[in-house]
């Protein structure tokens, strides 16, 4: 039985996208970022699809799907499934074709998408909240659409949509004369990774394009070293818009050819890159816009002195989560902690731990403490931040000593996420 063919998206396809989107996608800009390429002695350029009109690179695939249905198809109306930013590009292509479509979102996704789904698709969507996850909200899509005979958008596993993709790689190599030694690129389903290394690999084939996806969703990472597919059991879906059990069959087969690396980062570094990008270039990403430069620490020997790209994938991120962000970053970078704490049941014992335990910087952040009148010792669960990771073992050593030890819960992931 012969082999199946893998499909890769032709430049005369991607260009015809390209000329597609002429008037509905914006031609992002490439723009060196001064803040880490000082800090990795090296051009990083920044592709900014934060800046796209649904702020994320998510129109350039759903607009080229959906503008090639038939006259037919698009009477009957489309239906998709979307954590958020594929969600808004069909919406917006809806409106704009003037088709009517169905979306359908997961539970978890942030408040400021579904609104923002809203206000770009009018009447002319309806958001349907449903399941834990992208892929519960992926079933429950097709189920709709097949007892509805509509057209199911996919958000990554369809060769228009990863076609109109690829012009993001397209954009890339028109905007520079640099010689691109790196691209970083985002990975969750492998729409984007799938369609821009495809370009790269026909237009400047010795650029490495290394795939990007966090720690708690590695389902590329999981099927490339598996050479198979394979779906993942549970994953972090705190990227929302990267976190999905398993990639398409389309952009695997791509991806596991044209990638030359493909790695994880932690959640709680994604969360530092946010904040430093805020707070040092006024750069509003959500967490799988962060996804690429969070990667740069794993190449910083590799890419110095090169010049590198990262496409900042998308911004939407919704500002109730900021202390969320902000506590997973500190926690990764060991300056928060969390202890049960044994006091003794005696008067002064608080005053002892704050005075006698606590270094001078270190800051209570969490307190929950019920007294047991009929025992020794009445245990709290403290939150303590600190302004140096190297705090951390002697605070430890002075609770020992002092008797006020019981636990580090940081060490504890099934108990310290009810704490999050």
């Amino acid at each position: 039985m012969l082999a199946k063919e893998v499909y890769f998206p032709t430049l005369e396809n991607v260009k015809a996208a390209a000329k597609n989107l002429v008037g509905v996608a914006y031609k992002t800009p490439l723009n060196q970022n001064n803040t880490f390429s000082k800090e990795f002695d090296a051009t990083i350029l920044f592709k900014r699809e934060d800046l796209q009109v649904v702020r994320s690179y998510k129109i350039r695939g759903a607009y080229n799907k959906i503008s090639s249905l038939n006259t037919d198809e698009k009477q009957r109306g489309i239906v998709c499934a979307s954590a958020g930013n594929h969600a808004q590009g069909v919406a917006l292509s809806c409106k704009l074709l003037q088709i009517k479509g169905t979306i359908f979102m997961p539970l978890p996704t942030p408040n400021q998408k579904i609104n923002q789904v809203k206000m770009f698709g009018e009447d002319f969507i309806e958001v349907v909240i449903e399941g834990d996850t992208f892929d519960d909200a992926f079933n429950a899509a097709k189920q709709a659409c097949d007892a509805e005979n509509k057209t199911f958008v996919h958000p990554f596993n369809d060769e228009k949509v990863i076609e109109g993709q690829a012009t993001v790689g397209l954009e890339i190599l028109e905007q520079t004369t640099r010689k691109i030694d790196y691209v970083f690129v985002a990975v969750g389903g492998g729409g984007l990774s799938s369609g821009l290394s495809s370009v790269f690999r026909q237009l400047s084939p010795k650029t490495k394009i290394i795939g990007v996806e966090p720690e708690g969703a590695p389902s590329m990472l999981t099927s490339i070293k598996n050479k198979i597919n394979t779906p993942l059991d549970a994953i972090d879906s705190f990227v929302d818009g990267a976190a999905v059990k398993r990639v398409g069959d389309l952009n695997f087969a791509i991806c596991q050819q044209n990638l030359h690396d493909m790695i994880t980062v932690p959640e709680g570094k994604v969360c530092q890159i946010i904040l430093d990008l805020y707070n040092k270039d006024a750069i509003v990403v959500e967490p799988a816009g962060a996804l690429s430069i969070a990667a740069l620490d794993s190449f910083a020997e590799e890419i110095k002195g090169k010049n590198v790209v990262c496409i900042v994938s998308g911004s939407n991120n919704d500002i109730t989560r900021t202390a969320e962000i902000k506590e997973r970053a500190m926690l990764f970078a060991n300056l928060k902690h969390y202890f049960i704490v044994r006091f003794p049941q005696r008067a002064g014992a608080l005053k002892e731990f704050v005075a006698e335990v606590l270094g001078p910087k270190d800051d209570i952040t969490h307190f929950e403490y019920t007294k047991k009148t009929n025992r020794e010792n009445g245990a709290a669960v403290v939150g303590l931040e600190l302004k140096s990771a190297e705090d951390l073992a002697p605070l430890i050593q002075r609770m020992k000593e002092r008797g006020f030890f019981g636990d580090y819960l940081n060490d504890k992931p099934d108990l310290l996420q009810f704490l999050l």
